[in-house]
């Protein structure tokens, strides 16, 4: 199977650069599978369209503020991306330009916040660094970060208003545990009063961890896909989810993942033990086309860049002609795409 089978031309003006004013007045496409009809509604509408005969799994992970702004003692601007904290303040980050640092450089990002380079890892441009500061990292981040949008989100550093904006809304209302570097966008729709009235309809609700990882961006630059490998992004299911999983497939229920990393979370631990169990483990599962899912069996979803895992995930479960004519109807009725855009439900 080739990349360029998963391309499409999107106009620039439909890339969304920011969310709607509220959340749950985003356009929603819906797809159904068995009549293969495409109609249009608000996500509003989505109390309507799920039934108590289903179970809404949610990814919970929460967004930190991984970038980072500094200075070399030279006065140069550094940009320092934190990805993962390894331990004894280590962390894996992107370093923005990397020709200017090497072993040993420092960049201070604040009064309370500097980051010593180690070295460079084999891992496709990232480095390993040491960052220097006394008390709570989260904390330190919360005052001197920024959210970590994508690249097509384009942000002027100066924009306070925006800003504030982005910390408030590149978040699920749900979201609890901070480790991502990029929202579980499909989640961002939700309301806490949506939850409450799906709730009150008798749809179980769940909830799953799995921190996005920077592989949300990284585009797939094999033309024979069979060739590309998955980031590893760790993910966590209690109990409680795993036992609200097995009963309702058990029953016979329709299990609605929000998003694609809940899709991979489900999935993979689904390959890895034969049945949802409670863990924590990571994923490194690549879903193409044709895929055969095991625990899935509807989809809430955002719209997704061309040439992407994303893209190559819903295919796999809509069907790959039937989400190309999604799009193209997207396009035609100018639905926002990416991050902050509108969504789809794949029913």
């Amino acid at each position: 199977m080739l990349l360029s089978e998963f391309d499409y031309e999107l106009p620039e003006n439909l890339i969304a650069q920011k969310p709607t004013e509220k959340r749950q007045d985003s356009k929603m496409m819906v797809l159904q599978r068995e009549n293969h009809q495409i109609f249009h509604k608000h996500f509003y509408d989505i109390v309507d369209l799920i039934d108590n005969n289903s179970v809404l799994i949610l990814n919970n992970t929460k967004v930190m503020p991984a970038r980072l702004y500094g200075y070399k003692n030279t006065g140069a601007k550094i940009e320092v991306f934190l990805l993962k904290e390894r331990n004894n303040k280590e962390w894996e980050v992107l370093i923005r330009p990397s020709k200017r640092v090497k072993e040993g450089t420092i960049i201070k990002i604040s009064d309370e916040l500097s980051a010593e380079i180690i070295h460079s890892l084999p891992d496709d441009g990232k480095w390993l660094v040491k960052m220097i500061y006394e008390g709570d990292i989260l904390g330190i981040l919360h005052k001197v970060g920024n959210i970590p949008l994508p690249p097509y989100i384009e942000r002027k550093m100066a924009d306070e208003e925006l800003k504030k904006l982005d910390f408030e809304r590149y978040q699920t209302v749900y979201a609890k545990d901070e480790g991502s570097v990029a929202a579980p966008t499909a989640g961002l729709h939700f309301t806490k009063d949506i939850l409450t009235k799906l709730a009150e309809k008798g749809v179980e609700i769940g909830y799953v961890t799995l921190n996005v990882g920077i592989g949300t961006f990284r585009p797939v630059k094999c033309e024979n896909i069979l060739e590309h490998k998955m980031d590893s992004e760790s993910f966590e299911i209690s109990e409680e989810t795993a036992n609200l999983i097995n009963r309702a497939k058990k029953e016979g229920k329709n299990i609605i993942a929000v998003g694609t990393t809940t899709v991979r979370t489900l999935e993979t631990a689904y390959q890895q033990f034969g049945e949802i169990k409670a863990c924590k483990s990571a994923s490194e599962l690549f879903i193409y086309p044709p895929y055969e899912f095991k625990v899935v069996d509807k989809l809430i979803t955002n719209f997704h860049l061309p040439k992407s895992t994303l893209l190559m995930l819903v295919s796999a479960l809509a069907g790959k002609d039937f989400i190309f004519e999604a799009y193209k109807s997207a396009i035609e009725n100018k639905y926002r795409f990416y991050s902050y855009g509108d969504c789809m439900f794949i029913s």
